[in-house]
């Protein structure tokens, strides 16, 4: 890897990176005024939150502890989520069904970074759409991907989890005999 930290290399982590990016551009067009201050600083937190949440738990020793906090970005985003389709509830904006063409058409582009002749992840993210409704619905687009993938790595986590321990055990019974 060159130097990099292997967490730049997830699915997970580069798409909750966008998002992150893609939040506060939101946050700062769509809900500009001291009106907005707290949710804008709850969304861009909980963005954050996704993000980092990620990062930390690939760092850590414990498995347990990662599965752990890849369930808090999990929840962190869920969160978001719910801000963006309350924005959108409250301005009466449509939320896109998951098979508009607009949203299928969202869901078929790649996002994900790619790395640069130095190893460097350069991450390609879309531009924010001016007009709110595309906005907050490529942002719920992006974000059900996303948890949607963290679903899956937290299954794979598990069962790498319940494969060790179950190891272990048979190998601490056998110790015993």
């Amino acid at each position: 890897m060159s130097g990099q930290v292997g967490y730049k290399y997830l699915k997970t982590y580069q798409l909750a990176t966008i998002i992150y990016d893609l939040t506060s551009e939101f946050c700062a067009k769509f809900l500009p005024g001291d009106e907005w201050l707290r949710q804008r600083s709850q969304m861009i937190q909980a963005g954050r939150s996704g993000k980092q949440n990620i990062a930390e738990g690939y760092l850590e020793k414990s498995l347990k502890m990662y599965i752990k906090l890849i369930s808090v970005s999990r929840g962190s985003l869920g969160e978001l989520l719910v801000d963006y389709e309350d924005f959108a509830r409250q301005r009466k904006l449509a939320i896109w069904d998951k098979n508009d063409p607009r949203v299928l058409r969202d869901r078929k582009m790649r996002w994900s970074g790619k790395p640069g002749k130095s190893g460097e992840i350069r991450i390609q993210k879309p531009d924010l759409p001016d007009n709110p409704e595309d906005a907050v619905n490529l942002l719920i687009t992006l974000l059900n991907q996303n948890i949607y993938l963290l679903n899956r790595q937290i299954e794979a986590l598990e069962k790498k989890f319940n494969q060790e321990v179950g190891y272990s055990e048979n190998f601490f019974q056998e110790r015993l005999k």
